[in-house]
C-alpha cells in the first residue's frame, strides 16, 4: 500500500479526485442540474464537502500510525488546502447568491445569525492554517509553533459541526450531524489515547535505561 501511496502518479490522481466534487457542481450549474434552488444546493454542498475534508484531514495521522501507512503524510497538506478551498467557495456562494456581495448586509447577517457567525469564525481560523501550509512558513514559524498553530484544526472542526448542526436544526434533520460528530469524536479520542500512550512510553524509557545499571550492582557474598 505504501508503494502505491508513494508512486509519482498517486498525488496528481488524489488531486483530481479532490477536485471532482467542485467539477460536478460546476457541471450541474452549467447544465441546470442543481434542482429547483441552485443557490441553496451550491451553498449546502460546498459546506458539506468542507466538513468531509476536515474529517479526512483529521483521519490522516490515525490511519498513518495505526496502519503504518507512512505515505499518507505527503497528502495531508494538500487535503487541508482542499478543505480551505471548499470553505472559500462555500463563503463565496453565500456572499454572492444570498447576499449579492453587499458587504454591509453580509456583516449584519453574520452578527445577527449565530450559525453564520460560527461558520465565519471557522473560516477565519482556517485561513492562517492554509497560509502557513508551505515549507517557508514552517521554517519561519519553527516546527513547534507551526504544530501548535495547526492544532486549531480541532477547534475548527468543532465550529464546523456546530454550524452544520444549527443549519439542520430548522429542518429537524440531525442524522448527518450525528454521523460527522461521531467521526470527529472518534478521531479526537484516538488522538488523546495516542498522546497518553506516548507519554507513558517516555516515562518507561528512563526506568528501562536505569534497570541494567541497578542489576549489575549485586550484594557481595560474605
Amino acid at each position: 500500500m505504501n508503494k502505491l501511496l508513494l508512486h509519482q502518479a498517486a498525488k496528481p490522481l488524489v488531486f483530481l479526485l479532490c477536485l471532482l466534487p467542485f467539477a460536478w457542481l460546476v457541471f450541474g450549474a452549467v447544465t441546470d442540474g442543481l434542482g429547483a434552488n441552485p443557490a441553496e444546493y451550491l451553498i449546502r454542498s460546498t459546506g458539506d464537502w468542507t466538513l468531509r475534508f476536515l474529517c479526512i484531514v483529521l483521519a490522516v495521522t490515525p490511519l498513518r500510525v495505526s496502519l503504518k501507512l507512512t505515505g499518507l503524510a505527503r497528502y495531508r497538506r494538500m487535503l487541508g488546502l482542499f478543505a480551505y478551498f471548499y470553505v472559500a467557495v462555500h463563503l463565496l456562494s453565500y456572499s454572492w447568491f444570498d447576499m449579492g456581495f453587499e458587504l454591509g448586509d453580509i456583516a449584519r447577517d453574520i452578527a445577527k445569525r449565530p450559525f453564520i457567525l460560527v461558520g465565519f469564525a471557522a473560516f477565519v481560523l482556517l485561513t492562517p492554517l492554509a497560509a502557513t501550509s508551505f515549507n517557508r512558513a514552517i521554517k519561519a514559524l519553527g516546527a513547534k509553533r507551526w504544530q501548535r498553530l495547526h492544532k486549531l484544526v480541532y477547534l475548527i472542526a468543532g465550529l464546523g459541526l456546530l454550524h452544520f448542526f444549527w443549519m439542520r436544526a430548522g429542518k429537524n434533520n440531525f442524522a448527518e450531524v450525528f454521523v460527522y460528530a461521531g467521526i470527529v469524536a472518534a478521531l479526537l479520542a484516538w488522538r488523546v489515547w495516542h498522546f497518553v500512550r506516548q507519554k507513558q512510553k517516555q516515562k518507561q524509557k528512563p526506568a528501562a535505561a536505569r534497570a541494567p545499571a541497578v542489576a549489575r550492582v549485586q550484594p557481595t557474598k560474605s
